[in-house]
């Protein structure tokens, strides 16, 4: 099949693209730097680089597409952009993807998306997931989706090294012993390279996780793969940590999202549907990522 595959070589894409090539799909990798382009073709894949910001160039990509795997990224500073709305950015690459969608009759999306996605409201930056799903679920029937939604990334917990060298614990606004599910982004390209071989049908949902672990449980196993056995997970007041972070440099708005995220995380908001439609676990767990976590952070 030919395969369209967003997210340049990211912690998704690369390792989906690899495992498309390997099985013999002709695959087209959307990346905004020209550097990537040999690093694309070395994976025995195509470069096609532009930006998710320009529908005539996604249009023209996807093109006689049998699949494309879309996603929204911004880079790794946005979080800091004073003048940037993270949700209403996102939301409009959602839109871009819709107009080049129908532009160029593709028929069969895979869409990675989020837990949290079934919200409107009070799951703070992850809103825009729920405005992209929506968005895209206006494309005409015969358009089939699969929304992806994983949980909480594990890399994402490259976070939690600042304050553990500084302050000598985790600190968030939620913990405790109540468990929730992560995932590896390796059991992610697993799901997705398994929904792009599966017949299209529509619209389907399906979550993506690796293992459900508690706050103190994580606390545990990371301070042990760094060397510090009594590391603990603290909880603080949402203001406490908003402060942190607005003081650090994050833009004000979106450190308030990632706050009222959190929040829903602590209160169990946010995994209400995944537990209604809870997915088998992926391979990837805690324990093999903190090796990766382990080299970071002596880094």
């Amino acid at each position: 099949m030919k395969i369209i595959v967003t997210g340049s070589l990211g912690n998704i894409s690369r390792p989906l693209t690899k495992e498309l090539v390997h099985r013999g799909h002709s695959v087209t990798v959307v990346s905004s730097s020209t550097e990537r382009q040999s690093e694309i073709e070395a994976l025995g894949a195509e470069a096609a680089i532009g930006t998710m910001e320009n529908v005539d160039f996604l249009t023209e990509t996807f093109r006689g597409a049998d699949v494309v795997y879309a996603m929204e990224a911004l880079n790794a500073g946005s979080f800091f952009d004073h003048n940037l709305d993270f949700i209403e950015a996102n939301t409009q690459i959602g839109s871009n993807y819709k107009e080049a969608f129908e532009r160029s009759g593709v028929k069969n999306i895979v869409h990675l998306s989020s837990i949290g996605a079934h919200m409107s409201s009070g799951n703070g930056i992850l809103t825009f997931h729920n405005n992209v799903e929506n968005i895209l679920n206006e494309l005409p029937e015969e358009v089939s989706i699969k929304f992806m939604r994983p949980v909480g990334f594990y890399y994402n917990m490259f976070g939690f090294i600042q304050t553990i060298k500084t302050q000598g614990a985790i600190i968030q606004n939620y913990g405790g012993d109540q468990k929730e599910p992560w995932v590896s982004p390796l059991d992610i390209a697993d799901v997705i390279v398994e929904e792009i071989e599966k017949p299209f049908n529509g619209r389907e949902v399906r979550y993506i996780a690796s293992e459900e672990i508690s706050p103190n449980e994580i606390a545990a196993v990371l301070g042990e793969a760094v060397g510090n056995p009594d590391l603990k997970w603290l909880q603080i007041p949402d203001e406490q940590l908003l402060n942190g972070m607005v003081n650090a440099g994050m833009n004000p708005k979106t450190a308030a999202g990632f706050v009222e995220m959190n929040a829903a995380r602590g209160s169990g908001l946010l995994y209400e549907d995944y537990y209604q439609h809870q997915p088998v676990l992926g391979k990837v767990k805690l324990k093999d990522f903190a090796k990766e976590f382990a080299a970071a952070y002596h880094q």
